[in-house]
């Protein structure tokens, strides 16, 4: 849930514009509002695969925030930096959406990831 709050409020309402501009210089419509739900299944997906590598590597790292945040930066990595790193060279939007999405991923995914390890419990 933390994903998509913070998605929305960054790409919804923040970013909007950019994004608009981005995809207009792309020769592309904005993003429509009918396909949201594609997104949002991606955030509660990525969400779940976050709560997942907390609970791998938990027995390793003790449980508590600091292996929570541990879960989330790895997977920034991955996700979150990797894709940005890989995409921007290809200049298909500008470099600033590249980076500040990165930065606001670098943030949302490890405090997704403190929650999700806040609700885990063991079976």
């Amino acid at each position: 849930m933390v994903l998509n709050v913070v998605d929305y409020i960054y790409y919804g309402v923040v970013m909007k514009q950019d994004m608009a501009a981005a995809m207009q210089a792309l020769g592309k419509q904005p993003i429509p509002d009918s396909i949201i739900w594609v997104f949002v299944v991606w955030d509660f997906v990525m969400g779940i695969g976050l709560v997942w590598l907390y609970a791998a590597i938990r027995p390793r790292f003790g449980a508590g925030v600091k292996t929570a945040v541990i879960a989330g930066l790895a997977l920034w990595f991955f996700i979150g930096l990797m894709s940005a790193i890989g995409e921007a060279p290809m200049g298909l939007f500008p470099q600033r959406l590249y980076t500040m999405g990165a930065v606001v991923a670098l943030i949302k995914i490890p405090l997704a990831s403190v929650v999700g390890a806040y609700l885990y419990t063991e079976a």
